[in-house]
């Protein structure tokens, strides 16, 4: 369990404070607006009406003792530079915010940010990926090079075993799962046999599997 200190409780702030106190975390969220403030309430060890531009009221939250500082401004870049740049200042241990736009990515990172996120972009490579091929049922970039793809097994596939097929050295990807009427099976053995309506979770790199898949 760590303690974060979640600043922001937009659409993605507020989706970020529900998930972590599903994973159990201890939250505590700050924004300047009172109703999502209290819409954020079931889901926050604690919350506060506040202004993390102002260094004053920040030095009272006592930063240093937060494990990770997550930034999810959204729709104003200039107090996410100043709120990023303030949590370092501070001695924050590990500051995450957000960016819409490679240049804010820039600025963050020059400006203390450990980790920049972009949410609008990765939405948008997922999708592309995901929409523009049948055989693609979702799609995780890891790297530049490498992604994890969820895709369904080949009809040619079916009956044989994972061994059989010989998929390593054949198509240079790797099977992390099999899914079956969305129940996982990770890491299948080299003798399971595949059948109709399976779906693979896969690891490799783009060119092989987008190949393997057109």
């Amino acid at each position: 369990m760590k303690t974060i200190l979640l600043i922001g409780l937009g659409r993605f702030g507020s989706t970020i404070a529900m998930k972590l106190h599903e994973m159990g975390h201890e939250v505590m969220a700050i924004d300047t607006s009172e109703e999502r403030i209290n819409a954020a309430l079931p889901y926050v060890t604690n919350a506060q009406i506040g202004d993390c531009t102002n260094e004053q009221y920040m030095s009272s939250l006592g930063i240093r003792n937060f494990d990770v500082c997550m930034v999810a401004i959204g729709d104003n870049f200039q107090s996410s530079l100043e709120v990023t740049s303030l949590l370092k200042d501070l001695g924050a241990r590990f500051v995450v915010s957000r960016a819409s736009r490679d240049i804010h990515a820039k600025f963050l990172l020059r400006n203390g940010a450990d980790q920049v996120v972009y949410p609008e972009k990765e939405t948008a490579i997922r999708a592309a990926v995901r929409y523009s091929s049948d055989n693609i049922f979702d799609f995780i970039e890891l790297t530049q090079e490498h992604s994890i793809y969820e895709i369904p097994v080949p009809e040619n596939w079916i009956g044989k075993t994972i061994i059989d097929v010989n998929v390593r050295k054949k198509y240079r990807f790797s099977i992390l799962a099999v899914k079956y009427n969305e129940k996982l099976h990770p890491l299948p053995e080299p003798d399971y046999v595949f059948k109709e309506g399976d779906a693979m979770v896969i690891l490799g790199e783009n060119r092989d599997i987008l190949r393997f898949v057109r």
